[in-house]
């Protein structure tokens, strides 16, 4: 993938307003130039999540996380920054220069999804009117599934024949053989271009907004690989694409609800039986791309719907991967309950609905359970638990889906039940919940991790407390105004750092004006957050005294933390001379140092000003 220029992430940063950006996520209300509203990424009833216009940046003093255009997409949709640039560079209809096939101006892309959309075409005219053997094939196939009458039409089923048929048909229409490769509905073999689905009945894969951008393709009899997806093109990414979104969004706000299934034929015989909030993943297992997606259309719940056989036992390991921290209720980080349903006897949807009335398959599914319940139960079920072999085996692999949660009440809740259930002491179980290893949050265990916004840490003392406030304030006002806070530069470059991690934002900050005096606000915290991941978060959670001059509150912050530099120094060389032999001459030195360190810090003190 090639790398996106300056000048062009440039451009659409100056094409996004933040504003109308968040206001498509959430309601945003105005008071006085700034904007609040509820924050997308976590649960909240008041408001707490606010937008400046003025530097195009926002901060959630909820949750602590903050940043600017680019940062929010990151974040909301969690996708890499060069991901974030092309989605706002689409949004904004902006065409970027990038040589890989992925960073596709937005008018290359168009074509690549009108291509998808006269195949789709041409695939259902074949299905619904062709003579031919195949096409009548394909019908009896959908019939015998029970996607016959109007059901081809509704959801544009269509028949692929093969032998170049729809590569020749494009081609007719305009479409270039890059193109139909590039949108992989074509490919090249030996020099010829050929279509990539043949004998197949085809499933055509729309973005939310309807769009075809894909196919899933079922041979018809025997034959390998039973089901054909498109693999990943420009305008494809199956990670962050669901199939029949389109079609269940309105379903899925109205109940905040979404089920989540393995297959097309399970999502149609779901929505053809009255349970349209159903979408299925493509070939792939579901992603936290996936339940962020789903997360913006179903404020309550995501049901994970697994069929009953192998493949379907196997999903739901998987699945366990997306208990963590905001599956507690005391995180309050999301409102979203993921919770999952396996249905018995190695059924699918589709064939528990062909046997079965749809208001029971509701009823199940109004039924599931949490996730974290529901993979403790796969566990337990594993064992014998009659024995007591069976029993101590089943306890650590129980506890295991807790490891990621284990310090919340939530866990211990859990490991009590558990512990019940396999009538083994609480306390044992709970001992063992304790020493699971939890993943780590920071690389360096060492070093003090920064809270994010200007709150300090509750086992910080007061003076440390403090001294972590003033940094963040003048890290923030730093950035938040970068022409007034030149003249300083000297003066902050000196700033013995408490906190690492405010030490490499203020490098970076120092490093970008020193090379690009006209940055903005958002650059800088681009270039901090490159080289500290939480910069972002600190940087946009200072509230800055906007009715002082910028000059005064730095000027006040550093003068405060350099009294404070030389108290810790004067304690450094207090504790120095203690360790000194009396009479020495390094103790001799010492002292020297020491009196003409606090004729320094008494100076400064008398010079102090308060802020005001």
């Amino acid at each position: 993938m090639g790398r996106i220029s300056d000048d062009d992430i440039q451009k659409v940063r100056e094409a996004t307003d933040i504003v109308a950006l968040i206001g498509e996520r959430t309601r945003v209300q105005q008071r006085g130039r700034e904007f609040w509203c509820c924050c997308p990424l976590h649960h909240e009833k008041t408001p707490s999540f606010k937008i400046d216009p003025a530097t195009q940046l926002w901060h959630c003093f909820g949750c602590g996380e903050g940043g600017d255009i680019f940062g929010f997409i990151m974040k909301t949709d969690e996708v890499t920054f060069p991901e974030a640039v092309r989605k706002l560079a689409e949004r904004a209809r902006i065409d970027i220069a990038d040589d890989g096939p992925q960073g596709l101006p937005a008018s290359k892309k168009q074509r690549l999804r009108d291509a998808c959309k006269a195949a789709e075409e041409f695939f259902h005219t074949r299905l619904m009117r062709s003579p031919d053997a195949g096409a009548a094939s394909a019908r009896t196939y959908l019939s015998g599934r029970g996607l016959g009458g109007r059901v081809p039409k509704e959801w544009m089923l269509g028949y692929a024949p093969g032998r170049g048929a729809m590569t020749t048909h494009l081609l007719s229409l305009g479409f270039t053989p890059q193109e139909l490769v590039a949108a992989n509905i074509s490919v090249e073999r030996n020099g010829h271009l050929n279509d990539r689905f043949y004998e197949r009945v085809m499933f055509p894969i729309h973005d939310v907004s309807g769009a075809c951008i894909a196919f899933g393709g079922r041979i018809i009899g025997q034959g390998e690989p039973k089901y054909l997806n498109s693999q990943e093109t420009p305008i494809f990414h199956k990670s962050q694409v669901l199939y029949a979104l389109d079609k269940a969004k309105a379903k899925m706000a109205s109940t905040g609800c979404a089920i989540v299934a393995e297959g097309y034929t399970d999502v149609i015989a779901m929505h053809e039986a009255g349970i349209t909030n159903s979408v299925a993943t493509l070939g792939t297992a579901l992603t936290k791309s996936h339940i962020r997606l789903l997360s913006r259309h179903a404020g309550k719940r995501i049901v994970y719907l697994f069929d009953g056989d192998a493949a379907g036992q196997r999903a739901t390991e998987r699945a366990l991967q997306f208990i963590d921290d905001a599956a507690t209720p005391e995180s309050g980080r999301t409102q979203t309950e993921i919770c999952a349903l396996c249905l018995s006897d190695g059924q699918d949807p589709a064939e528990f609905l062909a046997t079965h009335a749809a208001s029971e398959l509701q009823a199940l599914i109004d039924a599931a359970q949490p996730l974290v319940q529901f993979g403790i139960d796969r566990r337990i079920e594993r064992y014998d638990i009659e024995t007591a072999e069976g029993r101590a085996r089943a306890l650590p692999d129980a506890l295991s889906v807790l490891a990621p949660i284990k310090d919340s009440v939530l866990a211990k809740e859990y490991a009590v039940q558990i512990a019940q259930r396999l009538r083994i002491r609480e306390e044992d179980a709970l001992g063992q919940l304790a020493r699971l290893q939890k993943p780590r949050v920071y690389e360096d265990e060492t070093e003090q991790a920064p809270l994010p916004a200007a709150r300090a840490p509750l086992s910080l003392r007061g003076e440390e407390a403090n001294r972590l406030a003033l940094e963040q304030e003048l890290l923030g006002t730093f950035v938040q105004h970068p022409l007034a806070s030149l003249a300083f530069v000297d003066a902050i470059s000196k700033i013995t750092w408490h906190f690492k991690a405010h030490e490499r934002i203020a490098q970076a900050v120092i490093g970008t004006l020193a090379a690009r005096l006209n940055a903005t606000p958002a650059e800088l915290i681009d270039a901090a957050a490159n080289a500290e991941p939480l910069a972002s978060s600190i940087l946009t959670g200072v509230s800055v005294n906007e009715e002082l001059p910028p000059e005064r509150t730095i000027s006040y912050i550093v003068d405060e933390l350099k009294i404070g530099d030389m108290e810790d120094e004067a304690t450094r060389l207090k504790a120095e001379m203690a360790k000194a032999a009396e009479g020495s001459p390094q103790e001799a030195d010492l002292f020297k140092a020491l009196v003409s360190l606090q004729e320094d810090l008494a100076q400064a003190q008398r010079n102090r000003r308060p802020l005001a």
